[in-house]
């Protein structure tokens, strides 16, 4: 299974119908948490998944029956069916540490709504339209393929409005990849680096927010003095301010548009390269505590990067494991193993007093992580192929695994050497006990 997403080509009616649809799931989404967090959850006990559920009961017996919000009636019904889907899974993702409280949605971050069909899935017939369940059809900028789905995302960026969905189908992985041996990669933003890898391959960063930082701080400057809008002392924002926050939210989406570029490239050419991958866990939050440090740090998205690697790698048939966080990578000599105790973070060259070895900081890690056992790994996300003989090759060595003499065996010929013999006798006692 795998998505596809696209931008939407609306005239100004479709525009006006998207937008209130996203201020209906954000009135839903915010209705919900604000009776959740009324609630004394010592007396309504029980799950919070219920408790929505309950709420959601509420809200279509009684709220959408009051005359004040009739105009709830003439939105989709899915939409706000899915935005009680989406408050419990905020919730579930914060139960299990995944994720923050859950907070309510602001009018000027316009986010997102979900549709789906009750009756199924939806064929799409191709080309420069779709058609989205309860909303109607639509022109898109790009042309899709013939498919079929049964869910439906819309979303908001800017000015622009894009639709994606899941397709029930898989991509064919490679069957082979360039690189079968592991490889450890070491993300870090210095010398305008943004990863490099063990086998002295270094990747450039962009810099996509700080190229834009100027043109950022421009446009705020001279829109200082605009009247943008108070909630809290009924203050509206002016018709000028509206125009600013328009232009702000566009060129924050060029930013946003350039980072996912670049992680999407990046990650894609990893996975098909490399079959084996190793990387380092970063403690983003401490490293964000550095406030000289964290806006290159949440520019650099390096969660994401690991999220794509990880979910691309699973499609292209290799696996990437995780490195713990305590393993001294960037203390450690890549030719000896001697530990440095004393490495100041201006040191950008590895000087090794025990072997002499003089190598760059960045590439010494890299190939720590390459030659980290399997007690520091924490966690191995990937596909494992399976040889015609039975056997994974994912043993990250570029070996297939493939036994000769238990070849010839089950082929019915006769083991070569000695030590065939002995790997026959073994395969017989497997086979029968």
């Amino acid at each position: 299974m795998y998505a596809i997403k696209v931008e939407l080509k609306l005239n100004n009616c479709q525009k006006t119908l998207m937008d209130r649809h996203l201020g209906f799931s954000r009135f839903c989404y915010n209705f919900a948490l604000s009776i959740y967090n009324q609630l004394d959850h010592k007396q309504y006990q029980g799950s919070s998944s219920k408790k929505i559920d309950l709420i959601k009961k509420i809200f279509t017996n009684v709220t959408k029956k009051n005359q004040d919000f009739s105009w709830t009636n003439q939105m989709s019904s899915r939409v706000y069916q899915n935005a009680f889907r989406a408050l419990k899974a905020a919730f579930s993702r914060y139960w299990k540490g995944l994720g923050g409280l859950p907070r309510f949605k602001k009018k000027k971050n316009p986010g997102s709504f979900t549709v789906d069909s009750s009756n199924g899935v939806i064929l799409q017939l191709g080309g420069y339209r779709i058609k989205l369940p309860t909303l109607g059809i639509f022109r898109t900028t790009e042309s899709i393929p013939k498919c079929a789905s049964q869910t439906y995302t819309i979303s908001k960026k800017g000015e622009r409005y894009y639709v994606s969905f899941a397709i029930n189908a898989e991509l064919i992985p490679p069957m082979s990849h360039e690189v079968f041996e592991a490889v450890g990669i070491d993300v870090n933003l210095s010398d305008g680096k943004y990863c490099v890898i063990s086998d002295g391959t270094m990747i450039a960063f962009p810099k996509p927010l700080k190229a834009a930082i100027t043109k950022l701080e421009k446009l705020q400057y001279h829109n200082r003095n605009k009247q943008l809008g108070n909630r809290k002392q009924k203050i509206s924002p002016s018709n000028n301010s509206r125009k600013y926050y328009k232009k702000l939210a566009e060129l924050h989406k060029k930013v946003a548009d350039a980072r996912n570029d670049f992680l999407q490239k990046l990650t894609t050419k990893l996975a098909i390269k490399y079959r084996h991958i190793k990387l380092e866990t970063l403690n983003i939050k401490g490293m964000m505590a550095n406030g000289k440090l964290a806006m290159h740090i949440a520019d650099a998205s390096f969660y994401k990067f690991k999220t794509l690697l990880i979910n691309k790698a699973n499609t292209y048939g290799g696996f990437v494991e995780s490195v713990n966080q305590w393993y001294p990578s960037s203390k450690l000599c890549s030719n000896c193993g001697n530990k440095k105790l004393d490495l100041k973070l201006s040191e950008r060259v590895y000087h090794c007093e025990q072997c002499n070895l003089n190598l760059d900081r960045d590439l010494n890690s890299a190939i720590n992580l390459k030659l980290a056992k399997q007690e520091h790994i924490t966690n191995r996300v990937g596909s494992t192929r399976i040889e015609a003989c039975g056997h994974d090759t994912a043993d990250g060595h570029g070996k297939s695994g493939c036994d000769p003499a238990r070849i010839e065996f089950e082929l019915g010929r006769a083991p070569s050497s000695n030590n065939a013999r002995k790997q026959e006798a073994n395969i017989k006692v497997d086979n029968f006990g």
